[in-house]
């Protein structure tokens, strides 16, 4: 089961094309973390193709099948056969944080409701099957202080655990401002116990200079 905190998402822009009874039909996918970045990556595909019959388009901004913030527009085309199909291949598809522009060029012969919901579909599915992702972490900053007994040891720790450093200042002791993955919060917490004293997570709202 994926994780919430950890997910597949889009690596890039990736494109596929098929062609259905001469319509013409290229599918544009593509990372939106949020319903605002979707709006903006539909629009620059639409802007891209602004001769086509129809832009249509769905997304899923969150982990994979998640509806808590998801959008679709058939955009012209009759009500249900683009938006809702696309959306569902989107959420059925494992991959979050993902957007699909669908830009259809007519070709002269109607498929009718059940041929563009199928094609719709299975343009998103194309695109979708040979779409490159890269590995989504949910993080969480901390604010870490060390004495310089304990760095390079500390060093080691966030290392394990995936994390950045994110700020680091010197003084009588080293401030760390961390990216953590949320996931291994818990255990970098945990660890910190085994440095005896030579480095702790300042709490929220604490000044480490008093």
């Amino acid at each position: 089961m994926t994780s919430s905190r950890r997910y597949p998402v889009p690596a890039g822009i990736h494109r596929a094309e098929r062609v259905v009874e001469r319509s013409r039909f290229i599918a544009t996918v593509g990372h939106a973390a949020s319903p605002e970045a979707a709006r903006l990556f539909v629009s620059g595909v639409a802007a891209e193709f602004p001769d086509a019959s129809h832009n249509c388009w769905a997304y899923v901004a969150g982990p994979p099948g998640d509806t808590a913030r998801i959008g679709m527009s058939d955009a012209g085309e009759p009500r249900g056969t683009a938006g809702r199909p696309m959306l569902n291949a989107l959420l059925g598809s494992g991959v979050g944080d993902v957007a699909a522009v669908v830009t259809r060029y007519f070709g002269g012969l109607k498929l009718g409701t059940g041929g563009l919901a199928r094609a719709y579909a299975a343009s998103v599915m194309d695109a979708l099957a040979s779409l490159p992702t890269v590995e989504h972490v949910e993080r969480v900053e901390l604010r870490l202080e060390a004495a310089y007994a304990g760095l390079r040891e500390l060093e080691r720790l966030l290392d394990d655990v995936g994390a950045s450093v994110v700020e680091q200042t010197y003084g009588a002791g080293v401030l760390l401002r961390v990216s953590v993955p949320r996931d291994e919060e818990a255990r970098l917490r945990q660890a910190l116990e085994s440095l005896r004293g030579l480095a702790r997570v300042i709490p929220a709202g604490t000044d480490p200079s008093r």
